[in-house]
């Protein structure tokens, strides 16, 4: 890859970072299905600013549209809220280290899903590895018999499924204007999310101004420009290349946390941490690559 795509990737890393302590901001105002709801709303607002901007042709094709709203709706309304919905429980560190599962989710389902990549040795051994990661992570709660926030490391686990199922669910959705996708599936995302918001959470009322930061900067910045760049880069750089964000993320996500929100981080996030990313290298195969072609060259 280029040096250009490697400062995206790992500028992409630190502005998804950022979302954890927005949600952490937000929940203080918002209930979780609000914070997607203002998330995914600002986002698709932000993104048809753009194409308009830039002149592109909106496809009419009903069918099209249907699929790309039904692909907004798994991709970013309902993780976006299961995560804040997690946050109400655990730490935006904690919940950024979860959102690193996301790969490892991604070998399982497309090992299931029909026409998927198939699951590799090094690849089992890195789903192993993660789930001990975030085993690592519930120790705390066992020992203090925090049940809910046994339940909010589900809810974030199953945001990674939302994410991994979506990934293989896009491809078949390739011949798509990248703007375009982004666009109609978070407009679709935004009207699920502000109908279930309305209907089990009321109408919000916003008085901090720092919500509204919040709201801005989770709405237009890791949300409408990150996926902007994301699937521009797709295509260019591999799945694989760009799950490097997975690594970068956690880390902005937990010194952003440290600073804004004073939280703590404790050794068993850190070893939760490091299994999770233990996982990741296997499953990116460099590593072992990386062996190899040192055994060959000796």
């Amino acid at each position: 890859m280029s040096f250009r795509d490697w400062t995206l990737i790992i500028l992409l890393g630190i502005i998804w970072g950022f979302s954890f302590p927005f949600n952490a901001i937000l929940l203080r105002e918002l209930g979780p299905l609000w914070v997607s709801a203002g998330r995914v709303g600002i986002g698709a607002l932000a993104s048809w600013i753009f194409i308009l901007a830039i002149k592109k042709t909106v496809p009419t094709d009903m069918k099209l549209i249907a699929k790309l709203a039904l692909l907004g709706t798994l991709t970013y309304a309902v993780p976006f809220a299961l995560f804040p919905l997690a946050q109400l429980h655990l730490s935006a560190g904690v919940a950024a280290i979860i959102n690193a599962f996301t790969p490892i989710t991604t070998v399982i389902v497309s090992h299931l899903w029909i026409g998927g990549e198939k699951a590799t040795l090094a690849k089992v051994l890195g789903v192993g590895a993660g789930f001990t990661g975030v085993a690592i992570l519930a120790i705390p709660a066992f020992e203090t018999g925090g049940t809910s926030q046994i339940w909010a490391i589900g809810a974030g686990l199953l945001a990674t499924l939302c994410y991994a199922s979506s990934l293989n669910y896009t491809k078949s959705l390739n011949h798509v204007d990248p703007s375009i996708l982004a666009t109609i599936a978070l407009t679709g995302a935004a009207v699920s999310a502000i109908i279930a918001a309305l209907i089990f959470e009321g109408v919000p009322v916003v008085t901090k101004s720092e919500t509204w930061f919040a709201l801005i900067g989770i709405g237009v910045f890791t949300t409408a420009l990150a996926f902007q760049i994301m699937y521009r880069m797709l295509p260019r750089v591999g799945p694989t290349n760009f799950t490097v964000t997975t690594f970068i993320a956690p880390i902005s996500a937990i010194t952003l946390s440290i600073l804004w929100l004073n939280e703590e981080l404790l050794p068993v996030h850190i070893y939760g941490m490091l299994a999770i990313f233990v996982g990741l290298l296997l499953i990116d195969g460099r590593l072992l690559k990386s062996k190899k072609k040192l055994k060959r060259q000796a």
